[in-house]
């Protein structure tokens, strides 16, 4: 059975995790355990580059805190102009898989919002009036009227994160010369 690390405790992240890894895995193969880890990026990551540092820093401090494990997730979410997206990390033994999700434009009312220094979650728990959104369907559920959430676009993009240290063929195509 895995052990796989979520650095995260946010349940639409740790929710994307389990359905991706039920896809890749089966039923009844890993275990999953979340953890606070610090991303050492702002609350509301702006810009592609930070988004990305924040999940891959977020697997570094899993790994330091849980190096017995099998997986460790990061999954960061950014604003990069006007749209909002999510990073995903993932490293198994000494491969790192990498994804980038789907992303959603965002009404300018919201991102000046998040432009004076608030996070998307909070500018959407104000508009929408839902308390913690974030933690649930979030941008993407409300203004998809629930076809998709947080959750769904994080599973696909954990999935493809996935590839590079799970696919045979991928790993043998990826190997250096010197190995």
């Amino acid at each position: 059975m895995y052990h796989v690390i979520a650095a995260t405790t946010n349940p639409a992240k740790i929710n994307a995790i389990k359905l991706a890894f039920e896809q890749v895995f089966g039923k009844d193969t890993f275990d999953i355990e979340d953890i606070n880890v610090d991303s050492r990026v702002p609350q509301q990551p702006i810009g592609n580059t930070e988004t990305r540092t924040g999940a891959r820093q977020r697997v570094m401090a899993a790994r330091q805190v849980r190096p017995e494990a099998d997986f460790w997730v990061g999954v960061e979410a950014g604003i990069e102009d006007d749209m909002t997206f999510a990073w995903i990390v993932i490293e198994h033994e000494q491969i790192r898989g990498e994804s980038r999700s789907a992303s959603l434009m965002l009404p300018e009312q919201i991102l000046k919002g998040v432009r004076e220094g608030r996070e998307l979650g909070d500018e959407m728990a104000f508009l929408t009036k839902i308390d913690n959104i974030k933690q649930k369907g979030g941008a993407i559920g409300y203004f998809t009227d629930g076809l998709l959430s947080r959750t769904s676009v994080y599973q696909q993009a954990i999935v493809l994160a996935l590839v590079p240290v799970t696919h045979d063929i991928y790993k043998q195509l990826n190997k250096k010369d010197d190995e």
